[in-house]
């Protein structure tokens, strides 16, 4: 377990108060073995009295813990102690986390406005060092002596810790390994005893006898260094590999089994590690947590740089001392592990070893196209390609042929360039920054055929590709439909503006012109001859399957497109079939020629080839159109439904067909089928047609032409009459035949305040609609038959009910005036 030695001033650890407490009693003056208190049994006062005097006692949370351990307390009274301590603080405490937030917002209030970097003037240029990803509030926090009772606070303290770290130590190869959570580098405890593993004080060995004689000691190694077993004298074992510690122990022990471990006795013994002890290391130099940890006897250099959290940002990752006994046994490289897994120098460590991280001397920074772009340590004798080698050398876009340097020098930077040559000599300097450049996306050999060639591409110009002849064969030569009198070559000047040269492509390759010389970046165009003219294509409309625009081809005849359009439709006609083609002339014209030809013709509806029609060859752009037969007429149906004998959908049977001779195919009305009620939807309509008068008189102008999806309906005899509208009761009355509408009305209990009467109508059961007619004086009601419709409308309720006095007496000034003037004027009538 990873222990630190902690100073409890200016504040205690919440476990350490913890143990301080269940150690102590009310009076005690000092931090001496007491009798074992209950932890229910102590109070608030002696919780604070107790943390008080923690405070100057010096002493660790290790000694702490092991003086519990030797009193009897368990992890249960450590536990119910958290709960206690959750909600004290001693005023000592407070004071000083008072005192030290003074003194912090002034250091912050100071530098509130400046760049926030770990203080370390020393590495002020240097290229490493980075602003801080915090903002003013978290770098505050940050400053700020942490409150150890407050967990949010603890917690937001950690993450922020941690970013500062990222942020900073991002560029530096070899420091993420410390800060990868996911990465641990804790001793295996479930491994067999390394052959060099050397006993020591607190190690527990397990001896194990079988055969004739049965019996098993679990010992433990001494301070003074040795193990005690039953009578025996005590056995030196301090120092000692667990094979010679066993050799020795079971020599001991033949004084109480004679013969044990020896051939014929009958019995044997064995010895094991049951038990590792712990260690105490101290990390020193520059690593992120300096100190004192407890760690396992198995722990190597690596576990104890993990622990401490790696080198710092001024720490060497190639120069970590192991010292023991006041001597450098071992100096680490961690590069050797970090590029080839190399753990020679991982040696384990003994107790008080001391593991020193030296000052960096020399680091570079390495960015661009290199695999690993870090910031790297170089030791004495290094060169650049040493440094290369590190980062993973050259990406593939990597420009090597001269790499920019910016050094410092005693006064100012200066910039170098490594060429090819220098890349094994030159020595790097600290603080260099090396920039590895991208290649430029040019080509120094290239020259590119498009169009009407087999292979267009590009082509290296090299022995044997040099001219234009050489590229038309190298793209294994040119299409049946390439343009050959004329190509052109766009190729760039020396101030790389383009130009065109035009070219007879075809005398070149005959041999009758000369040959041209490529460039790099020259392009040839070759062009064909779909490419010179206006899409080729045909076109057929009407009465085909899939009328539409096809590809001209040559030979193409009128029956080769019908049958590319799917062949002719049931309802094509045969002859009369148009063929609209341009005329086209090149050059001035007569305006008022004819700019299209009309050819009018007939084919065979087999499409045979010997049918002139059908032979008709096309041009292109031409357009067929193929007419409708004007005899040719689809199904199309009626429905008659309600109260006939035989309902149901019928077929028209030609364009004279009447709503006479639907009811008489549907075997005519049934006995209580009701005339008067029938309606007609044709569409969304409804037509009002008078079916009465139309069975008594097949001629009359009622009886409508069906057409297509007409719908008609005769209902049962209806016995009601409805009244909607500014009624007070709008309802279903029965029809009574000797009631008037005046009548009807009253039923629905007379109309509203806002009845407009003038405008009431009524609505007959086959939706014709009939309303009050005048004739000066005289009045007309509608009749009312059976399922008729009483609508009374309503006036608008923005209405206006009589005038205003304003205007009522407007009015009256108006007619007055009126009759003054015609009185004047009829009394200055000459007599």
């Amino acid at each position: 377990m990873m222990q630190f030695k902690i100073n409890l001033t200016p504040y205690l650890t919440r476990f350490a108060c913890i143990l301080c407490l269940l150690l102590s009693h009310a009076g005690m003056a000092q931090f001496n073995m007491g009798i074992k208190r209950n932890v229910d049994d102590l109070s608030d006062s002696e919780v604070k009295l107790f943390m008080d005097k923690a405070q100057a006692s010096g002493m660790s949370e290790s000694d702490i813990e092991k003086a519990a351990l030797t009193q009897g307390y368990t992890s249960a009274d450590v536990a119910k102690m958290r709960e206690r301590m959750a909600t004290i603080q001693t005023p000592a405490t407070e004071a000083s986390i008072k005192a030290n937030n003074q003194e912090v917002n002034k250091s912050v209030e100071s530098r509130a406005n400046k760049t926030f970097v770990i203080n370390n003037p020393a590495r002020v240029n240097q290229p490493i060092l980075h602003e801080s990803p915090l903002n003013l509030d978290e770098r505050k926090l940050l400053a700020r002596p942490l409150d150890i009772y407050n967990d949010s606070l603890v917690n937001q303290y950690n993450s922020l810790q941690k970013r500062v770290a990222s942020s900073l130590d991002k560029k530096i190869f070899g420091a993420s390994l410390f800060q990868n959570d996911k990465l641990t580098f804790e001793p295996d405890m479930r491994i067999a005893t390394p052959k060099s593993y050397q006993l020591g004080p607190d190690d527990a060995l397990d001896i194990h006898i079988f055969g004739d004689v049965l019996d098993n000691f679990k010992v433990t190694v001494s301070p003074e260094g040795t193990v005690k077993i039953l009578n025996l004298s005590p056995i030196y074992v301090n120092g000692l590999s667990i094979d010679a510690a066993g050799e020795r122990i079971i020599s001991r022990l033949r004084q109480l089994y004679q013969g044990l471990n020896k051939p014929g006795s009958g019995s044997s013994a064995q010895v094991t590690l049951a038990g590792v002890r712990s260690i105490k290391v101290i990390l020193t130099g520059e690593v992120n947590f300096p100190g004192s940890y407890t760690v396992s006897s198995l722990a190597t250099v690596f576990n104890a740089l993990y622990l401490a959290g790696g080198p710092n940002r001024n720490g060497s990752f190639r120069n970590i001392r192991v010292i023991r006994g006041n001597k450098v046994i071992r100096t680490l490289d961690l590069y050797d592990f970090l590029l080839r897994a190399d753990q020679k120098d991982n040696i384990h460590l003994n107790d008080q070893d001391i593991i020193r991280v030296g000052d960096y001397e020399n680091r570079v920074e390495l960015s661009g196209e290199v695999k690993r772009p870090y910031i790297y340590e170089m030791v004495k004798g290094e060169n650049f390609k040493d440094l290369l080698r590190y980062a993973g050398g050259f990406t593939e876009k990597a420009y090597t042929y001269t790499i920019n340097v910016r050094r410092n020098t005693s006064r100012e930077i200066k910039l170098l360039n490594i060429s090819q040559d220098e890349v094994e000599t030159f020595l790097p300097n600290n603080g260099d920054v090396y920039t590895i450049g991208t290649i430029i996306e040019r080509y120094e050999n290239r020259v590119e055929v498009q169009g009407a060639v087999f292979r267009p591409g590009h082509y290296a110009i090299e022995a044997g590709l040099n001219t234009v002849k050489d590229l038309i064969k190298k793209s294994e030569g040119l299409r049946e439909d390439a343009f050959l009198n004329r190509a052109t070559l766009t190729r760039r000047k020396e101030n790389y503006d383009p130009e065109v040269l035009s070219l007879d492509l075809g005398k070149i390759l005959r041999g009758e012109a000369s040959d041209i010389s490529l460039q790099r970046e020259d392009v040839l165009q070759v062009y064909s001859i779909n490419m010179l003219r206006e899409k080729r294509s045909v076109n057929i409309v009407g009465e085909v399957n899939a009328p539409g625009e096809f590809e001209y081809k040559e030979g193409m005849k009128v029956a080769d497109l019908i049958l590319q359009a799917k062949g002719l439709k049931e309802s094509a006609s045969y002859a009369n079939l148009e063929l609209a083609r341009r005329i086209i002339t090149h050059g001035t014209s007569d305006p008022q020629a004819a700019k299209i030809e009309i050819i009018s013709f007939a084919i065979d509806g087999s499409l045979k080839i010997a049918n002139d029609g059908n032979q008709i060859a096309l041009q292109p752009f031409d357009i067929i159109s193929i007419r409708r037969a004007p005899n040719y007429e689809e199904q199309r149906s009626v429905k008659i439904q309600g109260m006939v004998n035989f309902p149901g959908s019928y077929a028209i049977e030609n364009n004279q067909q009447r709503i006479s001779d639907l009811i008489k195919r549907a075997g005519g009305l049934r006995t209580e089928g009701y005339l008067e009620g029938g309606k007609l939807i044709r569409g969304t309509m409804t037509v009002g047609v008078n079916l009465k008068e139309v069975l008594n008189n097949p001629a009359s102008q009622e009886n409508l032409q069906l057409m297509a999806g007409d719908e008609l309906t005769i209902p049962r005899l209806l016995q009601t009459v409805k009244l909607t509208g500014a009624v007070q009761n709008p309802l279903a009355v029965s029809y009574k035949e000797d009631f008037t509408l005046k009548e009807y009305i009253a039923e629905a209990g007379g109309y509203t305040v806002n009845a407009n009467r003038k405008k009431m109508y009524v609505t007959y059961a086959n939706g014709v609609s009939n309303q009050i007619r005048k004739f000066l004086i005289f009045k007309k009601n509608p009749r009312i038959e059976p399922g008729s419709e009483i609508v009374i409308p309503t006036y608008p309720e923005n209405r206006k009910k009589g005038l205003s006095a304003a205007e009522a007496i407007g009015l009256t000034s108006s007619l007055v005036s009126v009759s003054i003037a015609i009185i004047t004027l009829i009394n200055n009538i000459p007599k």
